[in-house]
């Protein structure tokens, strides 16, 4: 089984002492896997609190268990409520409050050799709203203050989970598409890079260690976002353009690279497929360390479990550690 001591020599940008680290943004096949429901989103706030300390309690006992089938060296707790598209709530969160509450089940029940890992924020992400793309330019100053605002409002979040007891944090912050980048170079001079690495620094004051999370082709910055402390860059996404093995010649080990499995072969492709493209990252990459394997975003529950089980199967023959 992959061990959360392999996922801290990952982030320390070493080599595992036994195997990459396993670890997902969010893994969502949670009832496929499992053949138990965990209960979450609206169904979860509709529930009275006593029916909610149980659900938390369940919920915790099934992530658990298929953290341990697929070896993962960590595993993310659920997200506040936030919407994928107007209306549409995202699977994995929790409403209010009990985010917090399902990080300290976890760390309950949890075996000390799973790390936990959870979303905080602190980084402005892209926005295409016409509306927010004028107010780059017509008034920057309300920018800055959603910058301000956003890293004040991460902190307090990576403190709470702190003494939950999660060991590293997110900031799930797009910052690129396909196309490119979002913000052009002034505008990460401004908003972006210094804010990043003021998060980067201060959660490292609390004890955990910093990801960032974006989609899209980010390679123009990456070098720039090596410089500011930041721990780990999880997505890479394939999808975009983003070579894995490009990314690592121009970070070396300044950062650690999380994911690129494209997570449209996991959804649409044959199992031989996901194991050779899990193969050939493996091989070419897993040298000197810094590397954790995983999904390029999240594993929906749509995903065939044979796709992601052949994942974890090229990562038990071809993931075991070398010098």
């Amino acid at each position: 089984m992959a061990r959360k001591d392999d996922m801290l020599a990952a982030l320390a940008r070493r080599t595992p002492g036994g195997a990459v680290p396993i670890w997902e943004l969010e893994f969502q096949a949670w009832d496929a896997a499992s053949g138990k429901h965990v209960i979450l989103g609206h169904e979860f706030a509709a529930l009275s609190p006593a029916e909610q300390e149980r659900a938390l309690y369940a919920n915790a006992e099934i992530l658990i268990a298929v953290s341990a089938e697929m070896e993962y060296a960590a595993l993310t707790v659920p997200n506040a409520f936030w919407e994928q598209a107007p209306g549409q709530l995202a699977y994995y969160c929790l409403p209010g409050d009990t985010r917090f509450r399902q990080a300290t089940i976890l760390r309950e029940l949890a075996p000390p050799d799973l790390m936990l890992i959870a979303i905080a924020g602190g980084i402005i992400s892209a926005d295409y709203s016409p509306e927010f793309c004028y107010r780059l330019t017509d008034d920057p100053e309300s920018v800055d203050e959603l910058a301000r605002n956003s890293l004040c409002y991460g902190l307090e979040t990576a403190q709470r989970f702190r003494d939950c007891g999660a060991e590293a944090v997110v900031s799930p912050s797009d910052m690129a598409d396909n196309s490119g980048p979002f913000f052009n170079p002034v505008q990460m001079n401004r908003w972006v890079l210094p804010y990043l690495t003021h998060w980067s620094s201060a959660i490292r004051e609390m004890g955990l260690y910093t990801i960032l999370h974006t989609d899209g082709n980010l390679t123009r910055y990456v070098d720039l976002i090596a410089a500011t402390g930041l721990d780990a860059l999880q997505a890479i996404d394939p999808v975009a353009g983003m070579d894995m093995r490009e990314t690592r010649d121009i970070v070396g080990s300044r950062l650690c690279l999380c994911g690129n499995i494209d997570c449209g072969l996991l959804l649409r492709g044959r199992p031989e497929q996901v194991y050779q493209s899990t193969r050939d990252l493996l091989t070419s990459c897993k040298g000197g360390g810094g590397l954790v394997l995983g999904a390029s975003n999240a594993v929906q529950p749509e995903v065939p479990l044979e796709n992601y089980r052949a994942m974890i199967g090229a990562w038990k023959e071809f993931g075991q550690s070398t010098p």
